[in-house]
């Protein structure tokens, strides 16, 4: 949703990382076996996002196999699904250098005929992994919108805020800040807008 419907209630402000939102999925039975985009699957051979499998089984799929299998939170479920952005050093709206050095920052985590993690559990139980970094943790105000915009929070494209304790009550928006805006119209010009609602 946007910041403008978005509710005044408690929440957990992430930095929105510059990058490809992938999705990796796991089974019991199957392990890591389905890898993503938000509209298409993907395996080492995608020229855009091959790398990100390997990285991801290297990095990210062992510890979290070991929270599905383990943890009494998510033992009794069979499958998950996480969600984490893909991005290097130079990546900017979605598009990669090639020869960067790439990494993944987990963001979300699916539960099978549950939904999402909320906010406050998701950074209780993967705080040891590599996710998304808390800028701030309190009631949404227009006012801290206001500042992640002007840049006071020293992110680079914004925060995704994200609220509620976990499936149907999670609620998130996106804000991005000004000086983002300006860059996205200096590099797309009368296309910016599509950079910007993303």
């Amino acid at each position: 949703m946007g910041s403008s419907k978005a509710p005044m209630k408690p929440c957990i402000a992430f930095v929105k990382y510059d990058g490809s939102n992938l999705r990796f999925e796991w089974s019991r039975k199957r392990g890591w076996s389905k890898f993503g985009t938000r509209t298409q699957m993907f395996d080492e051979t995608h020229p855009f996002f091959g790398s990100a499998k390997s990285l991801f089984l290297n990095t990210l799929a062992g510890p979290l196999e070991e929270i599905f299998r383990k943890n009494k939170e998510y033992r009794q479920r069979d499958q998950y699904t996480v969600f984490a952005e893909f991005f290097g050093p130079n990546s900017f709206a979605g598009m990669h250098k090639e020869k960067d050095e790439k990494k993944l920052i987990l963001f979300d985590v699916w539960k099978y005929k549950f939904g999402f993690i909320g906010p406050r559990q998701f950074v209780k139980d993967f705080k040891g992994l590599n996710i998304a970094e808390v800028v701030y943790d309190g009631k949404l105000t227009g006012q801290f919108l206001e500042n992640v915009r002007n840049g006071k929070y020293n992110v680079d494209e914004g925060v995704v805020c994200k609220g509620g304790t976990g499936g149907s009550e999670v609620w998130m928006c996106k804000v991005k800040t000004y000086a983002y805006m300006e860059k996205l119209k200096t590099v797309y010009a009368n296309r910016w807008q599509e950079f910007w609602e993303n």
